[in-house]
């Protein structure tokens, strides 16, 4: 549905946030096999009319220089029948959980014999913004609508015509295959007004979800009347410990800024113990170097690496995103806690070392929604977890933390069943 010139706003959010509502009610009840014959058709379907999405991310394409995007920002814009045929895969995948809807968490029965339960269920309608890929528009939905829970999807305007395509497909695909004709829904305007009209509706929405820039992400949760998964930043940390072993220790430095460096999972701080500082940054420094990484340093960083500038303050807490990272050297497994925790944006922090205590130490004491233990920061994800797929990673320590998958979308309730017990 179209906003026009006559329409209020207002009332087109409200009507959008109550269809979700009424549609919510009807996918709760909804059996798994229903919501697995709704992704096997829709992945089929987006195969069908291939020629017809990538038409319609033409025409995204074609504006994106207007909105300044960089080459990064337009290459996950664009789609091609090899990501399309992804698309359809990740639907297919999620088809394959397991159906959290209706599973016992616990169960107990009491001495009198009230047998109560611990049911997960959905949590109702969820208001998802997020930026510009296509490809996270048929995420959103496959996994909003498999734990029970509707949808109104916000995405960025770089990728109208494609997100409205695959959501047209979507819904298509919803009424052959039992689904409430509103369990996906895409804003329709791209009126930034919108959005708080949306995030004061807690009557009706009971999660959002901002997916995008810090800035975003501050307006929503300043903005939300309900609960906000999110996380603002991503400064995440290697530290290498003094009995870390030394190639492992640079191929994990490495691969934890450079695999990916716009990404919120990418290392952005390097951390290295004092005594193994002098043989152990050169290599690692130059093999970032080869990679057209900055570094930013203290003192004894210049000292040891003639190409490390200095850092400042706001060099420790920053989510560069792109190719520089800074260096510290400490003195102790303790003093690069310290800093983690105080500069760190409790995303993901790693360490790499060869003493058990030194890991279980680091593991217990860093607040940090994924610790790492020689390992890449890049796997906090929910695809490398397991989870199957994730619609966003919380740093949050209410609800859920971490990559959200299937389960963090839900919520529980008791059921007892009794045999006529009064109290």
């Amino acid at each position: 549905m179209a906003v026009t010139v006559e329409q209020d706003l207002k009332e087109y959010c409200l009507e959008v946030a109550q269809r979700a509502q009424a549609a919510s009610r009807q996918l709760g009840v909804l059996t798994g096999a229903v919501k697995n014959d709704w992704l096997r058709r829709s992945a089929a379907e987006l195969l069908r009319q291939t020629e017809r999405l990538l038409e319609e991310n033409a025409r995204d394409l074609e504006a994106a220089p207007d909105f300044g995007l960089t080459e990064a920002q337009a290459d996950r814009l664009k789609l091609s029948p090899e990501r399309i045929a992804d698309i359809a895969q990740g639907l297919q995948q999620v088809a394959m959980l397991p159906n959290p809807i209706g599973e016992i968490m616990q169960s107990s029965v009491r001495p009198n014999g009230l047998d109560v339960q611990k049911v997960r269920v959905p949590l109702g309608v969820i208001f998802f913004i997020y930026e510009s890929r296509p490809n996270v528009t048929a995420d959103a939905a496959a996994l909003c609508v498999k734990s029970g829970n509707a949808v109104i999807l916000r995405g960025g305007k770089e990728a109208a015509h494609s997100s409205r395509a695959i959501v047209q497909v979507l819904n298509q695909v919803a009424a052959a295959a039992g689904m409430p004709a509103h369990a996906v829904q895409l804003v329709s305007t791209t009126d930034r007004a919108a959005v708080g009209h949306f995030l004061a509706l807690d009557q009706y929405i009971n999660l959002a979800i901002p997916r995008g820039g810090e800035g975003l992400i501050r307006r929503v949760a300043a903005e939300a009347r309900m609960p906000v998964i999110k996380h603002f930043s991503g400064n995440c940390h290697v530290y290498v410990d003094r009995n870390a072993d030394p190639q492992m220790a640079l191929q994990i430095t490495v691969n934890s800024k450079c695999q990916r460096m716009g990404v919120c999972n990418a290392a952005e701080s390097l951390l290295i113990h004092a005594d193994v500082a002098d043989n152990l940054l050169p290599p690692i420094a130059a093999a970032l170097g080869e990679q057209g990484i900055e570094l930013r340093g203290d003192a004894k960083v210049q000292e040891l690496i003639a190409q490390a500038v200095a850092a400042d303050e706001q060099d420790y807490r920053a989510e560069f995103l792109g190719p520089i990272m800074s260096v510290r050297v400490v003195d102790s497994l303790e003093d690069a806690i310290e800093l983690i925790n105080r500069y760190g944006s409790g995303h993901t922090d790693a360490i790499v070392t060869c003493d058990l205590a030194a890991a279980r130490r680091f593991a217990e004491a860093v607040d940090s929604a994924a610790v790492m233990i020689n390992a890449s920061t890049r796997f906090n994800d929910g695809g490398e977890f397991g989870l199957g797929a994730e619609i966003g990673i919380s740093t949050d320590k209410f609800h859920a933390r971490g990559p959200c998958g299937l389960n963090e979308l839900t919520s529980y309730k008791y059921v007892a069943y009794g045999n006529g017990q009064v109290r």
